[in-house]
């Protein structure tokens, strides 16, 4: 590599530079991992490099990498990160499947650093997790999520259940408890046994319930969820409750915003119900009804 020094680098150095030469195109669509048939020939060199592979990530190279925030602070410096951060993100399960939406705000402290994250992980064909928390993290570990449900699925002819998948994260989260993760995710998904949803967060804790609402926004959420939640719902009604929901967040916490979207989850996959609905125009919307 040009301009590296004769010397003998740093070791993590090294392996830094090897990690960014890596080709991660195939996370930008994870779920097309999912989309082809599998054929043994061509995938047993995937699955023999997979099987070899570390199943965690470099740390950072400092003495002790999970109380490094505490030390610093300890030692008087100032801290080198804001973890002040918001979101709204919902899901309910009823008759006709399971809905997921979510705002779309990325926050950095006091300061608005995007209004259109995609906070839905459409990990495969049948399955899509929530992102709450740290971006960084929720994203990096629901698309190894969807590495290792691509993985299962080759290995035993058959699509993941969503009990298992939810599994596997909160396994993840549980090996690097106190490691400064920050996540509250939601795993939905249609498996063999129908429609189902689970919370899991980063301590590894895992809650399969009926409607959850994750984030700095979502006791606003919950008040209309709450009332507004019915198991026979048609799915307009259950669009509608979980678009309604999302904007009386986005309406009252200042760290959520952006655009609205809205998934539908039923026997043959996901559906995209509301791609990116401005939230400002849905105020105006129910303004005039009102």
């Amino acid at each position: 590599i040009s301009g590296l020094k004769s010397k003998a680098a740093h070791p993590v150095a090294l392996q830094s530079s090897a990690m960014a030469c890596l080709d991660l195109n195939f996370m930008d669509r994870p779920a097309a991992m999912a989309s082809y048939n599998p054929d043994p020939r061509a995938d047993a060199p995937l699955m023999a490099n997979f099987a070899n592979a570390e199943m965690g990530f470099q740390m950072a190279p400092v003495l002790n990498p999970m109380t490094f925030c505490k030390d610093q602070a300890a030692r008087g410096h100032k801290q080198v990160m804001d973890f002040n951060k918001g979101t709204t993100t919902l899901g309910f399960v009823f008759d006709g499947g399971v809905i997921i939406a979510v705002d779309a705000r990325a926050s950095m402290g006091s300061f608005v650093s995007s209004g259109q994250v995609r906070k839905i992980i459409e990990i495969n064909d049948f399955l899509i997790g929530t992102m709450a928390g740290g971006a960084a993290d929720c994203s990096f570990w629901e698309r190894r999520l969807t590495v290792l449900c691509r993985i299962h699925e080759l290995r035993n002819k058959e699509r993941i259940s969503v009990a298992a998948a939810s599994n596997l994260l909160a396994n993840i989260f549980y090996s690097y408890r106190g490691y400064g993760l920050s996540c509250g995710t939601m795993i939905a998904g249609w498996d063999q046994k129908g429609p189902h949803l689970y919370m899991v967060d980063d301590q590894g804790d895992r809650i399969k319930g009926q409607k959850f609402s994750v984030g700095s926004g979502s006791t606003f959420a919950y008040g209309v969820l709450d009332q507004g939640y019915r198991t026979d719902m048609s799915i307009p009604e259950a669009v509608e409750l979980g678009r309604r929901s999302i904007y009386h967040a986005t309406h009252r916490d200042g760290a959520s915003g952006g655009v609205c979207r809205v998934y539908h989850i039923h026997k043959d996959g996901w559906t995209r119900m509301i791609e990116g609905e401005d939230v400002n125009k849905i105020h105006y919307e129910y303004a005039a009804q009102k």
